[in-house]
């Protein structure tokens, strides 16, 4: 009695020949059109795609990138502890955005996290080993050696966030998606003036972080003689808003109203308030930036606060990103203007 029949051997990967053959072209017309290239008329493409999903075809990334130059993936990188990027929802939003956006041009996002020097170099040899197509670089600060690394290496890059102090020329050499910081500021310190408060405090974010500089300019916009006692730093987290809190309440216990430069740290404030049986908002007017659900909607009460898209700026990150590299640019070599960003997200 014969032995059992041996299993037959799995069919191999489908290859691109194979792909042509059953579409009935040209190797390099499938080619073209599984690599995205224009100039193939759209019933041979038709077919081509047709071909694909019958057979099941998935190009080799490896082969893909030598004919495209592109890897099909987008660095993002954050300068901020590890601690600090997962515990902040403003990060897991623009990075939503961000995910989002790149899936929808078929890319993927490398997360690369500097929080030391170790982290820096491993980061630099990365960018050098061209192993992206681009970066979105965001929460720099203007000590931050990256942006050098990624001018030397001609990394297309967008920013979250604008680099460098106010006035540096840095600011107008690389594109850039922020939120009018300074404005929002204003409006935020103006509404508590309507309300009737006089002795306003102002909780300010990191100073080597635009954003943070920008928002206490929007507040002394409002209040140019206001008290320096008035102004506390804190550090973008909800322990360093209640430190901040401690702190203003030492020093002007008759305050009325506080701008925060961040919702975590607005929700710091209002604890430390209500520790010292102080009640919001009769007795202390407060007020936070960002409009972060997870934090604004979670205070008791809900928490007034300037609202910044901030999922959608990492979409509109993600866009301008791949405008550049379809155009064919580096990072450095043209200015996209705030209107411009503005046309852009609405469109």
């Amino acid at each position: 009695m014969p032995g059992p029949t041996p299993d037959a051997p799995q069919d191999a990967r489908p290859t691109l020949e194979a792909v042509a053959a059953r579409a009935g072209v040209s190797r390099a017309t499938a080619s073209r059109v599984v690599n995205g290239s224009t100039g193939v008329r759209k019933p041979l493409a038709d077919r081509v795609r047709e071909a694909v999903e019958e057979l099941g075809y998935i190009p080799n990334q490896a082969a893909r990138t030598l004919v495209t130059r592109r890897n099909g993936a987008v660095a993002v990188i954050i300068d901020e502890p590890e601690a600090r990027i997962f515990s902040d929802p403003f990060f897991s939003q623009q990075i939503r955005g961000i995910s989002r956006e790149l899936s929808a041009h078929d890319a993927q996002l490398v997360l690369l996290l500097v929080e030391g020097s170790g982290d820096f170099e491993r980061v630099t040899r990365y960018l050098a080993g061209g192993h992206v197509d681009g970066a979105l670089a965001f929460s720099l600060h203007t000590d931050d050696e990256l942006p050098s690394v990624i001018r030397r290496f001609r990394v297309p890059t967008v920013y979250g966030g604008r680099p460098g102090r106010p006035g540096a020329a840095s600011e107008l050499a690389v594109p850039y998606v922020d939120c009018d910081n300074r404005g929002g500021a204003r409006e935020a310190v103006r509404h508590l003036v309507s309300l009737g408060r006089r002795n306003i405090a102002h909780i300010a974010g990191p100073r080597d972080q635009t954003s943070a500089l920008d928002r206490i300019d929007g507040y002394t916009d409002v209040l140019p003689d206001g008290d320096p006692a008035l102004i506390a730093d804190g550090d973008f987290t909800t322990e360093g808003g209640a430190r901040a809190m401690a702190r203003l309440l030492e020093r002007r216990p008759d305050l009325d109203a506080v701008f925060a430069a961040n919702d975590l740290m607005a929700s710091g404030a209002l604890r430390v308030l209500r520790e010292q049986g102080r009640r919001v908002p009769h007795d202390v007017a407060l007020v936070g930036f960002d409009d972060l659900e997870s934090v604004a909607e979670a205070t008791d009460p809900p928490l007034t606060t300037v609202r910044q898209d901030v999922e959608g700026m990492g979409r509109l990150m993600v866009r301008l990103l791949m405008e550049r590299l379809n155009d064919g640019r580096t990072g450095t070599d043209s200015v996209i203007t705030p209107t411009e960003l503005i046309r852009r997200a609405s469109a």
